[in-house]
């Protein structure tokens, strides 16, 4: 059983080649901080392909799901279906893998109170043309799975985050020692999580 309290729940995320090349490292990171979440770790590296295999850790049905829409996709251009579409779903992450490593990545830890699901909020769905206003996908880029598999390449949807806690918690080992995340207390911890605000006068 964990003695972790709910507001240190712990999730993952990368800022992609292409938040990097286009300067929103800052404005992504601003977003995550003003809703409270604290940093934990950061870390700016090319990563390696062997580890990003690790990383997206993606079973058949999962290829076969996504590599039917892309056989979808195809048919709706009137362009060829050369391939299973389990093969084109294997694409997706060879292509990903590819462009992960066209240059650096931030890849960062936050902590806080339901930090999962408050960082996918704030990210948006997968497809940044369908992602809502006011996320960071659909804010800052406007990216389609017809027109990535148009040109044979991967989306280009600025970040990655983790699914679930206990995914956000494998990832972190994959990217992270734990002598590489830091435990600190913030002065906006203590107003969040303080039940009775016992500090805010001192």
């Amino acid at each position: 059983m964990s003695t972790k309290h709910p507001h240190q729940e712990r999730t993952f995320v990368i800022l992609k080649p292409d938040a990097i090349q286009r300067s929103l490292m800052g404005e992504i990171i601003k977003r995550f901080e003003q809703t409270g979440l604290k940093f934990t770790a950061f870390k700016f590296f090319v990563p390696q392909e062997a580890d990003l295999m690790k990383h997206y850790n993606k079973d058949d049905e999962w290829f076969l799901k996504k590599g039917q829409n892309i056989v979808n996709d195809l048919t709706a251009q009137g362009r060829p279906v050369e391939k299973e579409p389990i093969e084109y779903g294997k694409d997706i992450i060879r292509t990903i893998v590819k462009y992960m490593q066209q240059g650096p990545v931030l890849a960062l830890v936050l902590e806080g109170n339901q930090s999962v699901a408050v960082v996918k909020k704030l990210v948006g769905s997968t497809e940044p043309a369908t992602s809502d206003v006011g996320t960071i996908r659909g804010d800052f880029t406007l990216d389609s799975y017809a027109h990535s598999t148009y040109e044979d390449r991967a989306v280009r949807n600025l970040i990655h985050c983790s699914d679930s806690p206990e995914e956000a918690e494998r990832e972190i080992a994959l990217w992270f020692g734990q002598e590489e995340i830091m435990e600190y207390t913030t002065a906006q911890e203590r107003i969040m999580y303080d039940v009775n605000l016992d500090g805010s006068r001192e």
